[in-house]
């Protein structure tokens, strides 16, 4: 113990802790300096119950959001740590372009309260693919890393192998909604033996950010076809219409 503490305090003087946003000095590594962490926007309760929208004030128990009764989602729960601002942005940014796969350690920490309601059954957790040409570019997915560090920290079991991205995508940024469909329509293929390879367990599909919802609810629709019947979705940051910056 005495060794390791010596070792990170080396560490510290040859790489001083920063802040992962602005760059500020901080005390620990993998943290906000106190003004930016105050700009995150947790999203809390009250919130929809299906799609984890937060409301202004509580709309009483079971009420759902316009968007989940307008477009109910083929996923039975979808919940987020913080709403996508442009703290939020910065820290994707670096996690999912920038080779900083460290910082999937902040942002599960965040979204293991968030998720709180989605692990009681012992989920296995799924991360969104990257096709095999992306994943070689970035050198990892980093819905992968977020997974892996939740089901550390949660006793759970994560399965990469369970969706693969069958065919390379356009990059979602920039598309519209209807865009965003299309270009992932088909674009997942689920393992046929799927159903006895989680015996029995849900899925929580893990991923950074969720814009539109686009990608979740294209795999989501692959994994009902292969007979999986409880599917939910945990992020990071989540856009929320009119506390958005653009993606």
């Amino acid at each position: 113990m005495a060794l390791r503490r010596l070792g990170g305090g080396l560490l510290d003087l040859v790489y001083p802790p920063t802040c992962l946003d602005c760059g500020a000095p901080v005390s620990t590594h993998g943290s906000l300096c106190p003004n930016c962490f105050k700009q995150l926007r947790p999203i809390t309760a009250p919130y929809c119950p299906v799609l984890g929208l937060p409301f202004e004030v509580s709309l009483g128990a079971g009420a759902l959001s316009v968007e989940a009764i307008a477009d109910p989602p083929p996923f039975d729960r979808a919940r987020s740590a913080v709403l996508y601002n442009e703290v939020a942005r910065a820290i994707v940014s670096r996690l999912k372009y920038g080779n900083r796969p460290e910082l999937a350690v902040f942002c599960a920490r965040l979204m293991l309260g968030a998720g709180a309601d989605l692990w009681a059954d012992a989920p296995v957790l799924v991360p969104v693919p990257l096709h095999v040409t992306r994943q070689l570019q970035r050198r990892y997915n980093q819905s992968a890393e977020l997974a892996r560090i939740l089901a550390r920290r949660l006793g759970l079991s994560v399965d990469t192998g369970l969706v693969s991205r069958a065919r390379r995508t356009r990059q979602q940024v920039g598309l519209s909604s209807a865009a965003r469909e299309r270009n992932v329509a088909g674009a997942f293929s689920v393992r046929p033996d799927a159903v006895g390879r989680l015996r029995g367990r849900g899925v929580v599909l893990v991923d950074d950010v969720i814009t539109t919802g686009s990608t979740v609810k294209a795999i989501t629709r692959a994994l009902r076809r292969a007979g999986i019947a409880k599917i939910d979705v945990i992020s990071f940051a989540r856009v929320v219409t009119g506390a958005e910056v653009p993606i």
